[in-house]
């Protein structure tokens, strides 16, 4: 695993990322959507990479910006396992936040699916539309060519809602790029790829 640095320039937004898997939590998270940024901080802290991300909006449209970042982090994701040499592969978590509780599980497959089982009725919460949650990490899924489920199991305030989804996401990342001690040495498929 190594540190890596993404820079995503388009006509609608400018992305740099320095993501760094075997980190300790720390975040430098830069973004023009508040909420947007402190979920990507406590993914940060949950997760124990350490990311380092300047995102503008150049069209001022928060749906561009969240899927560029998206695209741009599950890049450097993808970069940073090398050939996942090691690594656990598989996690899952079921993760409270006071009323609402989120079962993530994922795969570092190499295979691209998203399934964001979420019903959030509320179009807005603290500024970001609720609606972005699923396209984040379908988005993130697809550049970082994981496997990810996530389900809603309860939950009513959106707030807690997506910050449970973020820190679900979180702990299980953190698990499944954990160093596997019993099979340190090798890629966790009988292909011997992902």
């Amino acid at each position: 695993m190594q540190i890596v640095e993404k820079v995503r320039n388009t006509n609608e937004t400018g992305i740099n990322v320095v993501f760094n898997p075997c980190g300790s939590g720390i975040s430098e998270i830069n973004t023009p959507i508040n909420f947007f940024s402190h979920m990507l901080q406590l993914f940060c802290a949950h997760s124990m990479c350490d990311i380092k991300l300047n995102a503008n909006s150049f069209d001022n449209d928060p749906h561009h910006l969240v899927e560029d970042v998206a695209i741009t982090l599950g890049e450097a994701l993808k970069e940073s396992l090398g050939d996942k040499r090691g690594i656990k592969r598989y996690a899952n978590v079921i993760l409270p936040m006071d009323e609402a509780l989120i079962m993530c599980a994922l795969d570092i497959s190499g295979r691209a699916y998203c399934n964001c089982d979420i019903n959030i009725k509320e179009p807005m919460t603290s500024g970001f539309e609720t609606v972005l949650l699923a396209h984040f990490f379908d988005s993130f899924s697809k550049s970082a060519a994981i496997t990810l489920h996530i389900k809603m199991l309860d939950g009513k305030d959106p707030h807690h809602i997506i910050e449970a989804v973020f820190k679900a996401f979180a702990h299980a990342l953190r698990d499944a790029i954990s160093i596997d001690l019993r099979n340190s040495d090798a890629v966790p498929s009988t292909k011997g790829v992902l």
